[in-house]
């Protein structure tokens, strides 16, 4: 673009909206450092007053003929100097500059707005930000003071009559019921799965596994000593026939699956593909785990493994992906009062016992309703930013569950994972590519996005549209953003 285009380009963007074009020529920096610096100067010297509207990121960018995710990490930075707020639905907007850190911290739709960068990396629930809710959970910690003394002692290992009592209630929300016997509670799920593992299979053996799969569990494959066999699986999860030829072939000793929502690709295997799975193993008398860790979430999941075949498979519910990851607390249903014997043995010279505070909360909260508030809150808050990232994500690239908080996008032709994700580390943006999910052969061109955590709907919505340009454009354009 010429001079004379861009100040064409300029005039036509203030004439029509009024709009902030700002001179970046005088500050000699990296571009979107440019747009900080010159709007920190025209609210300082009174060109910009507090609450005017800015242009558009897209708007600005074509105005000084400038890559978008330029302007983006320019009003990234700008937020976290105080000196603008996004709205949302309405746009952004100059900050009074005597009171930015007030102004920051204004609520609006989908929270509070915080500033900073969005970290799509950490698949955490969205965090409640109602105020009934946030006093209902923290009563509970207060509520927990007058059994301190206790609550700091050692307990036994599996929980107590009262904790086994709630989880069995939890769980019975799932459609699994259980005897006390095979129910262990665990210091989370990597802890009780590290546990069955040991159990099932000694160091050489075979495990199978999604092709693209939770990276706890490649770690903990390797730490045991146990050789990882992957299987092909499709949209809907794994693929049957080809764990009945895994079965033939290597003879596993267990199968890992993470059956409903899964982390990361979110596909949910249906009843018929699980009627298959148990089919092939009671034929081949390979032990089944299932890590239902989205299981309260979906409103309508299909049967579980444990339900359908209580007497192979080794269950595990973790409350970090309903609850909060800080409980550290997973709910363990072992195939029979028998196995879960030995395995309670070997947890408990692992960890001990799982922590009697969380326990508790965890149980007041199982018990007076407020675990339940949670998670409804989580499926309405999940489904709202879902339905954000399907508006602004272009069609065919993202996959996701509408109750789910994490989602799959399969990059376009030309993008490699390595570089979208660089590029969204320059705009302020996490995501992780798909190495530490593949159990074998060549990565696929994706990334996982989550949609959770501590990030507000504005911010989330402000992530995406970065995110969203990036994979209109081409990836050459990427480089081009200082």
């Amino acid at each position: 673009m010429t001079s004379s285009e861009r100040d064409g380009r300029q005039a036509s963007l203030a004439g029509v909206t009024g709009a902030w074009t700002p001179d970046l020529k005088r500050w000699g920096k990296p571009r979107y450092r440019a747009i900080v610096e010159a709007l920190a100067e025209d609210v300082r010297t009174g060109r910009l007053a507090a609450g005017t509207r800015l242009p558009t990121q897209r708007a600005l960018a074509e105005a000084l003929d400038l890559n978008f995710t330029t302007v983006s990490r320019g009003y990234v930075e700008a937020r976290k100097r105080g000196l603008i707020e996004g709205r949302v639905g309405q746009g952004t907007f100059v900050l009074d500059p005597a009171r930015p850190a007030q102004a920051a911290q204004a609520v609006s739709p989908g929270g509070p707005a915080r500033t900073g960068p969005v970290d799509f990396t950490m698949n955490l629930p969205p965090e409640p930000d109602a105020p009934a809710l946030q006093a209902r959970m923290q009563a509970s910690f207060a509520e927990l003071s007058g059994n301190l003394g206790n609550l700091l002692r050692y307990q036994g290992f599996g929980g107590t009559d009262e904790d086994k009592e709630a989880a069995l209630r939890w769980l019975k929300g799932r459609g699994i019921v259980a005897p006390r016997e095979r129910l262990l509670i665990c210091p989370g799920t990597h802890s009780a799965l590290f546990g069955v593992l040991g159990q099932v299979a000694r160091p050489g053996d075979t495990i199978c596994a999604e092709r693209i799969t939770y990276p706890g569990i490649r770690a903990l494959a390797a730490h045991l000593g146990l050789r990882l066999v992957d299987l092909p699986m499709d949209r809907h999860g794994v693929d049957p026939d080809a764990f009945a030829a895994a079965c033939t072939k290597v003879a596993p000793k267990a199968l890992y699956l993470n059956p409903l929502l899964q982390n990361p690709t979110t596909a949910t295997l249906p009843r018929s593909r699980r009627e298959a799975v148990i089919a092939m193993a009671r034929r081949y008398a390979v032990t089944l785990i299932e890590d239902d860790a989205y299981a309260r979430i979906c409103p309508t999941p299909p049967p579980s493994f444990a339900e359908l075949a209580p007497e192979i498979t080794y269950y595990v519910a973790g409350l970090a992906k309903c609850l909060g990851a800080g409980l550290r607390l997973a709910f363990l249903i072992a195939p029979s009062a028998r196995s879960a014997l030995p395995l309670g043995g070997a947890l408990r010279a692992a960890t001990v016992m799982a922590s009697p505070i969380s326990t508790a909360l965890a149980t007041r909260w199982i018990m007076d309703g407020t675990a339940e508030a949670i998670v409804q809150f989580v499926r309405e808050e999940s489904s709202a930013r879902q339905r954000i990232a399907a508006s602004l994500l272009p069609a065919g690239t993202y996959t996701a569950d509408p109750h789910g908080f994490h989602g799959w996008i399969t990059l376009p032709e030309g993008w490699t994972r390595s570089a979208f994700a660089s590029q969204g580390r320059s705009a302020g943006l996490g995501v992780v590519g798909s190495d530490p999910f593949c159990v074998a052969g060549t990565p696929p061109e994706a990334v996982r996005l989550c949609l959770g955590g501590p990030s507000t709907r504005q911010q989330i919505t402000h992530g995406l549209e970065v995110l969203a340009h990036a994979l209109e454009g081409s990836p050459a354009l990427a480089s081009s953003y200082i």
